[in-house]
C-alpha cells in the first residue's frame, strides 16, 4: 500500500474516533467518488467532512491523482464539503484540527491554534 494512502486511512480512522468521542454519530460514504470522507450528525444538522493528513502546517487542499494521461490536479469546488478535519503529524507532535468551512479554489490553508481540537470540543 502506498504511504500517502496509509496516512489518509490513519487520518480518517482518527477523525472517526474523535467525532465519536465528541458524541457525534459518524457515517462513512460507500462510494470513493464523494468529495468528502465522512458525514457527521451534529445538533446543527449533517456536516460533510473532508479529511486530510499533513506533516506541514500549510495543508495542501488539492486532490492529486494519476491516470493514463498523467497527473490530474483538482481544486475544491463550491459546497464540496462543510468541514475540513486535518490530522497534523510532524515528528513527536500530533494534533487534530477542525476548520468549519469549505475552502473553495484554494491551494492550501494554514493551521492555527484556534482550529486545534481540544477533547472537550473545538477550541
Amino acid at each position: 500500500m502506498r504511504m500517502t494512502q496509509r496516512k489518509g486511512d490513519l487520518a480518517t480512522a482518527q477523525a472517526i474516533a474523535t467525532f465519536t468521542r465528541m458524541k457525534y454519530d459518524v457515517f462513512v460514504p460507500i462510494t470513493e467518488s464523494a468529495a468528502y470522507d465522512l458525514v457527521i450528525d451534529t445538533p446543527q444538522g449533517l456536516k460533510r467532512v473532508q479529511v486530510k493528513y499533513s506533516s506541514d502546517k500549510d495543508v495542501d487542499l488539492r486532490n492529486i491523482h494519476s491516470n493514463s494521461n498523467g497527473y490530474v490536479v483538482k481544486k475544491t469546488k463550491q459546497d464540496s464539503y462543510d468541514w475540513l478535519y486535518v490530522l497534523y503529524a510532524n515528528g513527536e507532535i500530533v494534533e487534530e484540527h477542525l476548520l468549519m468551512q469549505c475552502y473553495v479554489g484554494r491551494r492550501s490553508v494554514t493551521l492555527t491554534e484556534t482550529s486545534r481540537i481540544n477533547y472537550g470540543g473545538v477550541s
